[in-house]
């Protein structure tokens, strides 16, 4: 009797560690997912910005926050960017009501959970510039963090972008985080 309890306390013990193990990386998954899907989405409009073939629509950046951006693009050649997705605007808002930021663009739910935002422009040379003529990279740093916390972890890491600055400092809560980098090259801002 007392061999078959410790065969079962061992048994339940595997279970429990694997489904422990089961429940962190499916989390985890589920936030790479989503920082992947929101950069694909930005990734895809921000090399647009400008893109001006007539050179008269004035396309270009118009915001260049270090957590939000706004430009314009002529995309279908018809001097106005007016048009349905010819202005986009990404930024970090509470869009649910939940008490976490989510990213937006144009006010709509991109992607949920996201704790930092970043975006550090670079001039021809690779030096920061806030000056959108002088802009041609653009630097995004995106953390996100999971839906559920995890009561075995905690989060004591400082998230920084690719300049080496903070962008969200320890948490010290029970939620696991994913940071993505990209450097997009913007295509379609003409020399100053």
């Amino acid at each position: 009797m007392a061999l078959s309890a410790v065969v079962m306390a061992s048994i339940g013990y595997v279970y429990y560690t694997q489904q422990k193990s089961y429940l962190v990386q499916e989390n985890l998954a589920a936030a790479q997912q989503n920082i992947r899907t929101a950069m694909y989405f930005m990734e895809r409009d921000i090399r647009m910005a400008g893109c001006d073939p007539t050179e008269n629509a004035g396309a270009g950046i118009g915001t260049a926050g270090t957590n939000t951006i706004a430009f314009t693009s002529d995309l279908n050649g018809d001097r106005d960017t007016g048009d349905t997705d010819e202005s986009v605007t990404y930024s970090l808002a509470d869009n649910d009501g939940d008490g976490d930021n989510d990213l937006e663009r144009n006010s709509n739910l991109i992607a949920e959970n996201i704790d930092a935002l970043n975006f550090v422009y670079l001039d021809i040379d690779s030096n920061p510039t806030a000056d959108p003529d002088a802009m041609r990279t653009i630097q995004i740093s995106i953390v996100a963090k999971t839906g559920r916390a995890d009561p075995g972890y905690t989060d004591t890491r400082i998230y920084t972008n690719q300049q080496g600055q903070t962008i969200l400092g320890v948490q010290n809560d029970r939620f696991r985080r994913k940071q993505l980098d990209v450097t997009i090259k913007l295509r379609n801002i003409r020399n100053p």
